[in-house]
């Protein structure tokens, strides 16, 4: 079996420095930096308990969302097209809007069929924070036994997760904004989409256009689509395409071995980079990574997945990936890749065997709380109305036993 020499991720890498460096921007972020409001105690302790952190991201459970995503998956497969309807259903049993963008194009093979699934909370939103990875695996010659587990079926997995965890949330924070009971309306209209990629991985090497075929598509197809106007979208303009509604573009790839590491790539996004530092710093410091008989994780013990940033950082160029399309139409990317690969990559050892739950469960976790300071979410908000109604029903319960044993006193 032919495998992808280490020697291929010098043009990889390149593309991005490249593009970083020739491309004036034409769009940046609607609201620009700011400061996210960190959560509460209380509701960092909800989101890392509920729902258990590692039940859709463990390849032992068979019906985890790892384990559906975890076979090859080239595009144009039948085991593509199985990944992407489960990865669909579970969008569409939480009632968001799920599109399938479908298209043909040519690859050293001949014509390819692609699908990119882009998954959006509110659709009429005015703007949005996308997530992303790509799902799809790279073709080796059969037998393919290729998984891709880092590669990106975990990044996939916890995707899904994050989608299901912020779901009512999401709702509640609606609801807050119909009533008049958001304090900040601006920050409040961004929704979340969540981006699956097909079609990234390169079919023979990654040069000439062999790569990102999706995440080409798709930006192209945003760039010169006007945006439907809504009541929603009135201040964005009539002549806005669908790609001046993206807040940030926060791309995952290649998570979920042991002690990645993680660099700030341009300057426009590194308030965003220091905001994800800033959330595993806190939750690592309460002792929330900590993780079974897991001695690295454990209160002053653990280190950080991030490369230390300076004042004086400046835009480094980066690693080619899906992003690329977008940052050189103007929207702000954050790059969450690990930078060294893992040392499986692009080989028969990245599977399940290569994901390191400690690490996996505290990717989930630093999510979770990330995009709840980001989309400005109250999660100890559910969980105090629920200890509420159980005094409440303890009470009531507690004033009819006193009624009975008054009552059998008497007689």
């Amino acid at each position: 079996m032919l495998w992808k020499s280490t020697f291929e991720v010098a043009p990889r890498a390149l593309v991005l420095f490249l593009l970083v460096l020739a491309s004036p921007t034409v769009q940046r972020s609607t609201l620009g930096e700011r400061e996210l409001t960190p959560l509460s105690s209380a509701a960092i302790s909800t989101l890392v308990s509920s729902p258990d952190p590692l039940k859709q991201l463990d390849p032992k459970n068979p019906s985890s969302h790892l384990s559906k995503i975890l076979i090859p998956r080239v595009p144009d497969t039948a085991n593509n097209t199985l990944v992407r309807n489960y990865i669909i259903e579970k969008l569409e049993d939480l009632k968001w809007h799920v599109e399938q963008d479908a298209f043909d194009d040519n690859t050293p093979f001949g014509q390819k069929h692609f699908v990119n699934i882009i998954a959006t909370k509110d659709p009429k939103a005015a703007r949005r924070v996308i997530v992303a990875a790509h799902f799809d695996s790279k073709y080796f010659p059969e037998p393919n036994t290729f998984v891709g587990a880092t590669d990106s079926a975990a990044p996939c997995a916890i995707m899904l997760d994050l989608a299901e965890t912020l779901n009512p949330l999401l709702d509640e924070r609606a609801h807050r904004l119909e009533v008049g009971m958001e304090e900040d309306e601006e920050i409040s209209d961004t929704t979340l989409q969540l981006v699956f990629f097909d079609g990234e991985e390169a079919f023979v090497q990654w040069s000439g256009t062999d790569f990102t075929y999706g995440a080409r598509h798709l930006a192209e197809k945003w760039a010169t689509t006007y945006a439907l106007p809504n009541s929603k979208r009135r201040l964005m303009g009539s002549h806005a395409t669908e790609i001046a509604g993206i807040e940030h573009l926060i791309l995952l790839d290649l998570l979920g071995a042991e002690n990645p590491r993680i660099r700030s790539y341009t300057l426009d996004t590194a308030w965003l980079f220091d905001s994800l530092v800033s959330v595993e710093k806190r939750l690592g410091e309460s002792g929330a990574f900590a993780y079974g008989d897991e001695q690295g994780m454990a209160p002053e013990k653990w280190s950080s997945f991030f490369y230390t940033r300076t004042q004086v950082d400046k835009n480094i160029g980066g690693i080619g990936d899906d992003h690329v399309p977008f940052l050189e139409r103007g929207v702000d990317v954050l790059h969450l890749i690990a930078s060294p690969f893992p040392s499986v990559w692009h080989t028969p050892r990245d599977d399940a065997s290569a994901l390191h739950m400690p690490t996996m469960r505290r990717w989930n976790i630093m999510f979770r709380v990330f995009m709840s300071e980001y989309l400005n979410l109250r999660p100890d908000e559910k969980k105090s109305r629920s200890a509420t109604a159980i005094a409440v029903e303890r009470s009531e319960i507690e004033l009819v036993i006193g009624f009975i044993t008054q009552a059998f006193s008497s007689d």
